[in-house]
């Protein structure tokens, strides 16, 4: 009994993502946008430590009438695609007449690639742009760029979303792992700053996001060819 209840939890425990996602969307409604990144961010926390829990209390096996991974992709998609696309259209960072269009693309590719069953390598690299338009939305706020430059930027990664090209999981990919670990860490405490100072967190950190950014957008052309596809 007391296994059951404790697999139980961890699907709870994964499903508060959704909460935290229908609380972002509230904020970002109210125009919070702060607030609305910062939960965001709770649920990233949530996203990265429902995995090792599910593995090491083996919940798969103990609840298999419950699916992990469909959870995880419900959550997923309102945290990463759906709440960032409301974001992005509401910001006023893209042209007014393109902003609700291009949100729509934003889930409707966001849609599709979690829908896809071939998103992962072998190695554990994702295939295409793995749909974290959460990162796209903070880039966004955190760089203030001029709005057909945004609307650019959307479009690119949109179209991205279905490219053969390569993109790091920080945790998942061998390759470099601990300078993947480590840089995700250095950038886990600067969006905290800008987050914390409405973003205006100033110039050296804005260089120092926008080079780790840029790093993990073009970490996968560096893969190696032996590794699996």
């Amino acid at each position: 009994m007391f296994v059951t209840a404790r697999a139980f939890a961890v699907h709870i425990f994964t499903a508060l993502g959704a909460a935290l996602g229908l609380l972002a969307l509230i904020f970002a409604t109210g125009g919070h946008w702060a607030a609305m990144f910062f939960t965001l961010g709770l649920a990233l926390i949530v996203d990265g430590v429902d995995g090792p829990m599910a593995r090491r209390f083996k919940v798969q096996e103990v609840l298999p009438r419950w699916s992990g991974e469909g959870l995880d992709f419900v959550v997923d998609f309102i945290t990463y695609v759906f709440v960032p696309a409301y974001a992005i259209a509401a910001s006023g960072y893209l042209p007014e007449l393109l902003a609700i269009p291009l949100a729509c693309v934003i889930v409707i590719t966001g849609a599709l690639y979690f829908a896809d069953g071939n998103m992962k390598t072998g190695d554990n690299y994702f295939r295409g742009f793995p749909a974290v338009w959460n990162l796209v939305a903070f880039y966004l706020f955190v760089l203030e760029p001029e709005p057909w430059v945004a609307a650019v930027a959307v479009v690119a990664l949109a179209g991205l979303t279905f490219a053969p090209m390569r993109f790091v999981h920080p945790l998942r990919v061998r390759q470099w792992r601990i300078l993947n670990i480590a840089l995700m860490a250095a950038w886990a405490v600067l969006a905290f700053v800008a987050v914390a100072t409405d973003f205006t967190p100033g110039p050296y950190v804005v260089a120092a996001l926008g080079a780790i950014g840029l790093y993990f957008l073009i970490a996968g052309l560096l893969r190696r060819a032996t590794e699996q596809t």
